[in-house]
């Protein structure tokens, strides 16, 4: 059985967070399902404030799986605790994987797994992507000298996609490069809520400058578009306070000239499935993502998507359920007025084939796996891995 540490600064249900603890979440769950011994070291941050009774309450308990929260004691999710309980893991571990990069536990993990010469898998999950509006690139860049500084020659970056592995390239010089996908919940079945007149347009995920929203929104903001007497929006999520309020002060401005437009603030479990259904195109207009895990839950779900080329989502084409299109408001709106036009409902049964047959966590951590026993004991090892893993 092999033994897992993953570190993460925030984990399930801290879900404010986005990507990063949907990921790690699902895919330790799915790893001690496949027959590992995963324990999670991470913190109780959640946004602002640290998680409760009742929030931890939403997570069952699984066997196989140990979350150990550290309390948080400043901001950015800095526990010390976590620091002490450090040693004892990493010798108790076959292979660490390390979520996060600009965070508490990346450089004491990166050293620890040097000192005690283990095997670290390390998921930035993005954070090394640049785009044009990215912030403190220079302590960035500080931070990632000292990162290769303390890494040792065991250290094995995950990319989510070729693309954040072409953009990554060289800013860990001394780490190899494995590409892995991330995986998708996909629901056993789904359900559709028939449209009215409007083509209902959904965006969901954390509100952030990176995301792209505010160029959606400039497609509802231009008469000369055309769009917004056609089309409704939906917007799901939520983000720093100031950025939410840049964001609901704008839309409530865009609704005083009656256009169509609302915020679902967070929405999860079934509120997030009764979301899906009510929407008939989700887009995703980001200056910059890895993976993109609102492409794939859509599509999951059987609801085709317009995703910008700064995502890894060029596929969708060749498939034939989505749009992959610049993130201005013009070709954001054009495409927006072409997928009026398609078979929506069989491109959202295209794209649900697809993730079941290529984004299921299960064959995700199926492949982590694969390479967690190549690491520990090459291919002897892999074979044994792949033996024990369940049907």
């Amino acid at each position: 059985m092999l033994k897992l540490l993953h570190i993460t600064p925030y984990y399930a249900p801290a879900w404010c967070y986005g990507g990063l603890v949907e990921a790690a979440h699902h895919l330790t769950r799915h790893l001690a399902m496949a027959g590992a011994e995963v324990r999670v070291l991470t913190t109780d941050a959640n946004g602002p404030a640290r998680l409760s009774a009742d929030e931890y309450a939403q997570i069952p308990a699984q066997q196989n799986l140990e979350v150990i929260y550290c309390r948080r004691r400043a901001a950015k999710a800095a526990a010390p605790a976590m620091l002490a309980r450090l040693p004892a893991l990493f010798r108790w571990a076959d292979v660490i994987h390390l979520h996060g990069a600009y965070s508490f536990p990346t450089i004491p993990a990166i050293l620890c797994a040097s000192i005690i010469d283990r095997p670290l898998v390390w998921s930035p999950h993005g954070a090394f992507q640049r785009w044009t509006g990215s912030r403190r690139q220079a302590l960035k860049r500080g931070w990632e000298l000292i990162c290769n500084a303390v890494s040792n020659k065991r250290l094995i970056l995950h990319m989510t996609s070729a693309e954040e592995a072409r953009e990554c390239a060289g800013r860990i010089a001394a780490a190899s490069i494995l590409v892995v996908p991330n995986g998708v919940e996909i629901p056993d079945r789904i359900e559709r809520v028939p449209h009215g007149e409007k083509l209902r347009l959904g965006f969901i995920g954390r509100l952030d400058p990176k995301k792209g929203l505010e160029r959606l929104l400039d497609v509802f903001s231009e008469p000369a578009l055309r769009i917004p007497e056609r089309f409704a929006l939906s917007i799901a999520g939520s983000g720093e306070p100031e950025y939410e309020r840049r964001i609901s002060r704008r839309v409530a401005e865009l609704r005083t000239r009656a256009i169509d437009i609302s915020m679902a603030g967070v929405v999860r479990d079934a509120a997030k499935e009764r979301w899906f259904a009510e929407c008939d195109v989700v887009v995703m207009p980001s200056f910059t993502e890895n993976f993109g895990i609102v492409a794939a839950e859509a599509l999951a779900r059987g609801v085709p998507v317009i995703a910008s080329r700064a995502t890894p989502w060029s596929e969708m084409e060749r498939v034939g359920c989505g749009l992959w299109v610049p993130n201005d408001a013009a070709s954001l709106a054009d495409a927006i007025s072409q997928i009026a036009t398609m078979p929506l409902e069989e491109m959202g049964a295209r794209g649900r084939e697809w993730m079941i047959s290529r984004y299921s966590w299960k064959a995700c951590a199926a492949e982590m796996m694969t390479h967690y026993a190549r690491l520990v004991g090459g291919e002897s090892a892999v074979a044994a891995a792949q033996i024990a893993q369940p049907d």
